[in-house]
């Protein structure tokens, strides 16, 4: 039987047992991650002295997900012993884990959900309150929306299929999810009140049905969505890879990809790296040192030809532990979206997954690359939140928290210490064909976008429980 509960108590109760399935494998999980430097790693020689930095000695964590990439490389390749840093890495259970461990300072930094850091900011419900902020990008794109085979059966086919017909798949997914019973109307993401919430829920209320009505949404782990979806749990999730690839046919053979979040929008942030403002304000140079490391190693990560190695990187056990040639799909860009009809779906693109160069399809801004952020893309963020009731009206002083929350200020002037240029301006309009609906975002106007939507929770939502 099913009872109703507010989204609050709802979410309290996610994180209730987030946290005991964190505590329960929190020592496993640390377990894995790399203890010892590599010879290559040893062989870098620091230029930025140790004993020149308030904390030379850090906590860093990341999660066992494709885009624990740039972290790997770090460490291996000594880009973090470049700049004077000791690092320990922390392999974290869940996105949740990985935000609260900055948050109460188990960690110093860690790649969070995009859309974590401003919501922290805003106050908005579900999400940690604290005074969280990001400098840079880990990545771009990197994710994909799973569907079971269940859905398939039902009629429903990757995006691709459909050749941009919302309406089709609307119908094709309501005919699924009007007459499923409630155990069945279940898609999970990996954190509320981020983007990979907001990517379902565009979508879908693209479509013309209501999410709310639709179906619940579950919180999941990322190694964890796998096996749900093969026990009936869920029948879609959205996550990053590696964990939609091995759910493909050929792979573990219960879904399909229906689409990757880039499909959805073109260029958006996937994780940024969030510290407390008290690490900035109090640790100023090991802040820069961090900083330069992680650009280097995304810039690693983005040359074609050592993708191949980094997907062998993050197969390795202490990261995702995923076999090779299933982390190399969004990685190295050859990307099988599956199915059951024996049809070949591969699309070959680098820009699956975006480090740090951009390929003009995706911006055309002199200087932009990957690890920027853009302030203007926060506020998207902040009209979708608004939108879902998640913060009760569009905040007045968006800008300021926008500012505070990405700080593009810091990214230039470190980026410029590394010889590095970036875009002069924190705001561009994201374009009509950036989005799955041909919608434009213009920053100047994001009140006049918010309104724009006929499909938007004016009240507070219900969820059901079993």
């Amino acid at each position: 039987m099913y009872k109703k509960i507010k989204r609050r108590a709802f979410l309290q109760g996610l994180g209730t047992s987030a946290s005991a399935i964190a505590l329960s494998s929190c020592a496993i999980s640390g377990s894995k991650a790399p203890k010892t430097l590599t010879e290559e790693a040893l062989a870098v020689e620091p230029i930025v002295k140790p004993k020149s930095l308030e904390k030379p000695n850090i906590t860093i964590g990341y999660v066992p997900v494709n885009d624990c990439a740039p972290f790997a490389v770090a460490w291996q390749k000594g880009f973090f012993r470049k700049y004077g840093l000791n690092v320990t890495l922390s392999r974290e259970a869940s996105w949740a884990n990985s935000r609260d461990g900055v948050i109460f300072g188990r960690l110093d930094a860690s790649p969070v959900v995009s859309g974590a850091v401003m919501n922290a900011r805003a106050g908005a419900e579900g999400a940690r309150h604290a005074p969280l902020c990001a400098a840079m990008t880990i990545h771009r794109h990197g994710n994909a929306m799973t569907m079971s085979k269940e859905l398939w059966d039902a009629g429903i086919r990757p995006w691709q299929d459909y050749q941009g017909n919302l309406e089709q798949f609307g119908q094709d997914f309501d005919g699924y999810f009007r007459n499923a019973p409630p155990e069945k109307r279940s898609l999970a993401v990996v954190l509320s009140s981020a983007i990979y919430e907001y990517f379902v829920r565009y979508v879908i209320s693209a479509t013309g049905l209501n999410p709310d009505e639709a179906f619940r949404i579950m919180i999941t782990p990322p190694p964890q969505m796998v096996t749900n979806m093969r026990i009936g749990a869920m029948q879609a999730y959205m996550v990053a890879e590696p964990w939609n690839t091995r759910a493909i046919s050929g792979n573990e053979g219960i879904g399909f990809t229906f689409a990757q979040g880039r499909e959805i929008w073109r260029g958006h942030p996937d994780r940024v790296l969030a510290v407390m403002e008290s690490f900035i304000n109090e640790n100023p140079k090991t802040y820069r040192s961090m900083v330069k490391a992680m650009i280097e190693a995304c810039q690693y990560c983005s040359k074609p030809e050592n993708r191949a190695e980094v997907a062998q990187i993050v197969s390795e056990r202490s990261y995702t532990g995923a076999e090779p040639k299933i982390t190399s799909a969004g990685i190295v860009g050859n990307y099988n979206y599956g199915g059951f009809d024996e049809q070949k779906r591969i699309v070959d693109d680098i820009a699956t997954t975006i480090f740090y160069d951009l390929p003009a399809e995706v911006s055309t801004v002199p200087n932009d690359h990957s690890t920027f952020l853009w302030q203007s893309q926060n506020l998207w963020l902040m009209t979708q939140a608004t939108r879902w009731q998640q913060i009760t009206e569009f905040p007045k002083n968006a800008d300021e928290i926008a500012r505070t929350a990405w700080r593009t200020d810091l990214y230039r002037e470190i980026a410029n210490e590394m010889g590095i240029q970036c875009p002069t301006e924190d705001f561009k309009v994201e374009s009509a064909e950036a989005f799955i609906d041909n919608r434009a975002f213009d920053p100047s106007d994001p009140v006049g976008y918010l309104d724009s939507f006929k499909i938007r929770a004016n009240a507070p939502r219900s969820f059901f429980m079993s």
